[in-house]
């Protein structure tokens, strides 16, 4: 899994945060527009400017990082 820079990383959980409270206020405009900027941050970020992100590179980013332990508990060898 790559490593992202810690702002890119904070920037992904906040705009998780926000999304389920919007999901459950909806219609509260403060929170659009919060989810708004954050996506605009997250797509935008100086990390991808070398290139586009793939599908693959958002998919990891926004697959929350596991400990070892919980891996090995889903996957048993």
């Amino acid at each position: 899994m790559p490593s992202f820079p810690e702002d890119l990383a904070q920037a992904q959980q906040e705009w998780r945060a926000t999304y389920h409270q919007l999901a459950q206020r909806p219609g509260r405009t403060e929170l659009r527009r919060r989810l708004y900027r954050l996506s605009a941050h997250l797509f935008f970020h100086p990390h991808w400017q070398q290139r586009r992100p793939t599908a693959t590179a958002w998919r990891e980013l926004r697959t929350p990082a596991r400990p070892a332990d919980d891996v090995r508990e889903r996957h048993p060898q």
